[in-house]
């Protein structure tokens, strides 16, 4: 069922071009299912304010629209983040519109919109990630098929810094516990194959000796990971495990998967890997977006300076 089923009514060249849009961001960018509906959704608002506004024709769209679009947004309340990512979802709409001859010219070349607001990610401390990992692994000396799987799960985010998406999408074959390395499918379709350690080979070798066999059904193909009625277990259950181990950790720490995933790349980069390593490892397309753990180091320590020196 496309994206666009439940948009609503526009007049009809804009309709069109949304569907055309569609299959441009699936077929040929190759962007994610959440990111081409979210995308859809932004310029689906555009163009009814365009419509709203009497136009009919992609032509028609002019800087002006494009500015008065985002300074309702502006007074709406909503979040910078929100309002950069459908300037963005506009500026790539515009552009693939230019480049496919239904706009003579683009006019979002010379809009400005909000930065997104830079937060640091949350990041455990290593003993916070050591007692995580510990309390699954108390947990899976009961032998239940439900806690090895959890135990592989948190050792591979950890052990790996892949995303919660890349994990619940692996198969059994994408993991050569020999080698110690995991083959990931990321954003865009891009693969690359990213090593792990020795918790982490003995937690997935456990798992699927004793505990996939008993969850396994039907339903089950040759996914890695699988829940209680042996499909392949989903994001929001791993969300619900993570967050529930660091409650019960002695800090009760308030976290999810994610932040097993910024963990790693502050702890690697803390431990003295180059930053294009990391890179590599999260499957950043750009150095930009990992140097943000660059940061949360520098964060790091500067607290513990102004904590420990008596000239601080």
């Amino acid at each position: 069922m496309s994206v666009l089923d439940d948009d609503p009514e526009l007049p009809q060249a804009f309709a069109a071009a949304l569907s055309e849009f569609e299959r441009f961001l699936t077929a040929e960018r190759g962007r994610s299912p959440h990111t081409v509906r979210a995308y859809l959704a932004d310029v689906t608002l555009l163009l009814a304010r365009a419509a709203g506004d009497g136009m009919t024709r992609l032509d028609e769209l002019d800087l002006t629209l494009l500015r008065g679009w985002l300074a309702a947004m502006t007074a709406s309340g909503l979040a910078r983040s929100t309002m950069a990512r459908r300037a963005s979802a506009a500026r790539t709409f515009t552009a693939w519109a230019t480049r496919r001859g239904l706009m003579t010219q683009d006019p979002a070349l010379r809009l400005v919109a909000p930065k997104r607001e830079r937060h640091l990610p949350a990041v455990l401390r290593k003993e916070q990630a050591a007692a995580l990992l510990d309390l699954a692994a108390l947990r899976s000396d009961d032998g239940e098929p439900a806690h090895l799987r959890d135990l592989a799960a948190l050792e591979l985010l950890y052990g790996t810094g892949i995303r919660v998406a890349e994990l619940v999408g692996l198969y059994v074959d994408d993991v050569d516990l020999d080698r110690r390395t995991v083959r990931v499918m990321g954003k865009g379709s891009k693969e690359r194959v990213v090593p792990f350690g020795v918790p982490d080979e003995r937690a997935v070798r456990s798992y699927l000796t004793r505990g996939r066999p008993r969850l396994a059904g039907p339903a089950s193909g040759p996914a890695l990971l699988l829940g209680a009625r042996g499909g392949r277990w989903g994001q929001r259950q791993v969300r619900d495990v993570v967050h529930r181990l660091l409650e019960l950790t002695e800090e009760g720490v308030d976290a999810g998967p994610h932040a097993l995933r910024h963990s790693a790349a502050t702890h690697l980069l803390d431990g003295g890997a180059d930053l294009r390593t990391v890179q590599e490892m999260l499957g950043h397309a750009s150095l930009a977006t990992t140097q943000v753990y660059t940061h949360v180091s520098v964060d790091r320590l500067r607290r513990t300076y102004q904590q420990a020196h008596p000239r601080a």
